[in-house]
This record gives C-alpha cells, structure tokens and sequence, in this order.
C-alpha cells in the first residue's frame, strides 16, 4: 500500500448550480445550493485513500462547525487527521463555486489554511517517517510550499506538486519536485518565457499539463506525449484535477511506469466528474480498474 502525505488546504464548498453564468453586475436566479467538503489538499487526500493509499492530512481547520465537518469527513474517507490541527478563534476556509454551462467559477477564501507554515510542518515531521510520495498544492502560504520542497529533497522523498491556483514558482521549488502537474493556464503563468513544447522539453518526465477533455500532455524524453482523457457525460468538473493528481500520485507511488500512471490518472478523473459534488464523484480503486 502506498503512503502518501498530502500538505494542502480544507474547505467547505458552497456550490451553487445555474443555467447560466452571470456577467459583471448581472443577477440570475439558480437551481440549486448546497455544501459539501472540499480544498484542493482535502480533495487529493480523499481521492487518494479511496484509490487505495495510506493517507495522512497535514493541514488546518478552523474552530467552527465547518472544521468539525471537515474532520469528520476525513475519518470518513479513512484519512488520517493526526496533523490537521484546529486554529482557535479562526474561521475554515471556504470556496465558492458557481456551477453553470458546464463549467466552474470559483472564489476561495482561504482563512485556516494560511497557517498552514513552515513551522507548522516543522512540528509534523514525524508524518514524514517512511513516506513514498507528498503531495501540496498552492491554496497555502506560499513559502510553506517552498519549506516542503526542502523538506522532501533533503529526506528523499518524492514532491508531487500540483501549481493551484496559479501563481509564479521559485526555480528551486520546481528543481526540487519530482512532478509538477499544471493545467495550461497555470502552465502559462509558471513558464511565460517558454513555449508550451519548450518548457516540457526542459523538463521531461517532470511537468505534466492537464488539457481538460483533450488530456495529458508531457514530454518523454524523446517525444512530445499526449495521453487523452475519456469520454464521458460531465455532471460536475469541480475537483476533476484533484482526482487526476491524487490518482497518478497513487500509481506512481506503486512503481507503475509514467504512461500507464497518466493513464490511471485520466481514467479517475473521466469518473470524477460523472457526479455532483469535489469529492462526490471520485471513485474507488475497484471502480477505476473495473473501467481501464
């Protein structure tokens, strides 16, 4: 079984669906509203103990009912709340998703999760004993990421880095990731000097742009590679990323070969969005190999 750490955000989600997405100044009325947890690190980390791995959360809460909702959806998904610390007199952090024409709008308010810092992961570094992968995200201080990228080079272990929301990288925290996994516009933002072709080219077998419905394209080495998704009826894409980043952590933290991870990945995330809700959808190891 892989052991994965997850450092990263926890929210709840407060979804709103409509037929349409309304512009600058514009009110519409929508269908529906509702809560469900979510954050971009709480999602990789369910995501990843559904698909089978040994998961432990680092991260925070807030005091309020939201943190205990959060908690208790981790033990629910069998993720290890050892390190996900309540911050007193503080808020959890939320996100709000606008769900209309098929696609998602969101604003997240990141509140908890800004201390989630360098010394906070300082305090949880037995969570690191005998890791295969760690997985972080960019809903976080920022220096944290860097700290954790320190972190992992110097025990040797591997750094998956999924860049969300985007924001300009250090070139030291991209040397010290063993994967970065943008979409194309953070990809844009992380390498606005470079060609799409010229930064995988620069780093093979490292970054990974996810292209939505086209797939997953990186560079092998010798060749520009595109692995494309699955075809399905989309219900919901919140969290379709988180699913495609926890899925190929997990594979490749079992020693699958890149291409068949990116393939394991696509498949995840191809069921992912075929129900309502982050982490609604995501499937089971048993549900995704039943449809490779």
């Amino acid at each position: 079984m892989a052991k994965i750490i997850v450092v990263g955000s926890s929210s709840i989600d407060l979804v709103v669906t409509s037929s349409k997405r309304p512009g600058a100044g514009e009110t519409v009325l929508g269908d529906s509203f509702t809560t469900v947890p979510g954050g971009k690190g709480a999602n990789q980390a369910v995501a990843a103990a559904r698909l089978g791995a040994d998961v432990t959360m680092i991260g925070r809460v807030g005091d309020d009912h939201f943190g205990e909702a959060i908690l208790n959806n981790f033990t629910f998904n069998r993720v290890s709340t050892d390190y996900v610390e309540p911050v007193t007199h503080m808020e959890s952090g939320t996100a709000h998703i606008v769900l209309a024409e098929g696609d998602n709008s969101i604003v997240v308010i990141k509140a908890a999760n800004n201390e989630v810092t360098p010394d906070y992961i300082d305090q949880s570094m037995n969570a690191f004993q005998g890791v295969d992968m760690v997985m972080i995200q960019q809903e976080i201080p920022e220096e944290t990421v860097t700290h954790v990228s320190r972190v992992c080079k110097k025990l040797g272990i591997q750094l998956l880095l999924n860049p969300a929301p985007a924001r300009p990288l250090e070139e030291e925290v991209i040397e010290n990731a063993a994967y970065i996994t943008p979409n194309e516009h953070e990809a844009e933002v992380l390498f606005s000097e470079l060609s799409l072709s010229d930064a995988l080219r620069k780093y093979p077998n490292k970054l990974f742009v996810t292209e939505g419905s086209k797939g997953v394209r990186y560079f092998d080495g010798e060749n520009e590679v595109l692995v494309p998704s699955y075809k399905v009826e989309a219900v919901d894409t919140t969290g379709a990323g988180d699913t495609f980043n926890a899925a190929f952590a997990v594979a490749l933290a079992e020693g699958k070969a890149i291409a068949d991870s990116v393939r394991f990945a696509n498949r995840a995330a191809s069921l992912s969005v075929t129900k309502f809700g982050a982490q609604g959808g995501m499937p089971t190891r048993e549900e995704v190999e039943a449809q490779m």
